[in-house]
């Protein structure tokens, strides 16, 4: 199953580094996997408006704190502390079966990235490798580990991120259930950080509450348009997943 220690900036990950380490799929292989991807979201988003995929959520508010981190990527704002900034986020379920039966955890959040907006898209996923590159479904929030599922380029080389919750720990799956409950309490999760095959490093906490509003709303989130101050998307990740949030958010705009 891999490694499943987190650390909080103390250690050495086993790292794989460099600017070729991120090398995925071939170019023609990654479109080709993009467009049939984005055939099928165009198509399920014919039925399903205006969220196609995580078609059910709860808008929330808060705040992200970044600790720093030994993990030395390259990148200042994986790498160094920062006061807390404000979020907007969603927390949604992907395939929108009825609770309690499980499903993939979605949470996107948005903060400012210099003047400009930065978006991070969280799923459930496996904690070690390989299982972290693969989804998860889970009945609680509460007990999933959400990761970016593709690599971040950065300067030494590929980085994940996640969250992972530290209270409560038994958070609703049910979204109306999920907005009541953190009406009341906040929800606070570990933000962290690891190479492919190496240990999650903790840099920072988010802390999510549910603000007066409506329950969802029409928020799209795109971490490839909008990318986290000093990373960039390796090539093949943008050729996987492209065609396949052009689709779904055209069709969304034509909505």
């Amino acid at each position: 199953m891999g490694d499943t220690r987190e650390r909080r900036s103390s250690g050495t990950a086993r790292a794989t580094t460099g600017g070729t380490a991120g090398a995925g799929p071939g170019s023609g292989v990654a479109r080709a996997i993009g467009w049939a991807l984005g055939a099928g979201f165009a198509a399920l988003a014919a039925v399903r408006r205006p969220h196609p995929i995580h078609p059910h959520g709860v808008v929330l508010h808060g705040s992200l704190t970044r600790s720093g981190s030994d993990l030395a990527t390259g990148v200042p704002w994986l790498d160094e502390p920062a006061d807390a900034v404000p979020v907007l986020a969603r927390a949604s379920r992907s395939a929108g079966v009825p609770a309690p039966l499980p499903d993939v955890i979605g949470l996107a959040v948005r903060l400012d990235g210099g003047g400009r907006p930065a978006d991070l898209e969280l799923a459930s996923t496996g904690v070690g490798w390989p299982w972290r590159f693969g989804l998860v479904p889970h009945g609680s929030p509460s007990k999933a580990l959400l990761g970016s599922l593709l690599p971040y380029r950065t300067p030494t080389g590929p980085v994940l991120l996640a969250a992972r919750t530290i209270a409560p720990d038994d958070l609703p799956a049910e979204p109306d259930a999920l907005a009541r409950r953190l009406e009341r309490q906040p929800w606070r999760l570990a933000v962290l950080a690891a190479r492919p095959r190496g240990d999650w490093h903790r840099i920072g906490e988010l802390t999510l509450r549910r603000a007066p509003g409506p329950r969802d709303a029409l928020l799209r989130f795109d971490a490839g348009r909008h990318p986290l101050p000093g990373t960039e998307q390796y090539d093949w990740v943008r050729r996987l997943r492209d065609p396949a949030y052009r689709r779904v958010q055209g069709d969304i705009d034509a909505g």
